[in-house]
């Protein structure tokens, strides 16, 4: 346990740990939607690979991308903008968000290629 200034509980977790999630999660969806991974689990490989399920499932990424997008755009700023960088309880809000707005694009690439299978 580590007493911060600024905080106002005794408990600090490091900001290392959710900006190895966030990473985590950016590449999980980059794999996922850019990488083939989505596709070959909603569509199947090789032959038999639906070409509608893979047209469904590509609309799917172009919905995801924005918010995977705003989802980089949080992380980064978090450690890019001084004023949140430097108070912790802010960089842990920021941090937390975007976390959560990178599983929210998950759900929509998930989603997605659910409703693209046939």
């Amino acid at each position: 346990m580590q007493a911060t200034p600024g905080r106002a509980n005794s408990w600090r977790i490091s900001p290392a740990i959710p900006t190895i999630a966030n990473c985590a999660l950016a590449v999980l969806w980059f794999f996922s939607a850019l990488g083939g991974w989505g596709d070959a689990a909603f569509c199947g490989e090789d032959d038999r690979h639906d070409p509608g399920c893979g047209a469904g499932f590509d609309d799917a990424v172009r919905l995801a991308s924005p918010v995977a997008v705003l989802a980089a755009a949080i992380a980064v700023s978090a450690w890019a903008v001084p004023g949140v960088r430097r108070r912790p309880d802010r960089l842990d809000v920021f941090l937390t968000v975007a976390a959560f707005v990178w599983v929210f694009a998950e759900a929509v690439l998930f989603v997605g290629g659910y409703l693209a299978q046939p």
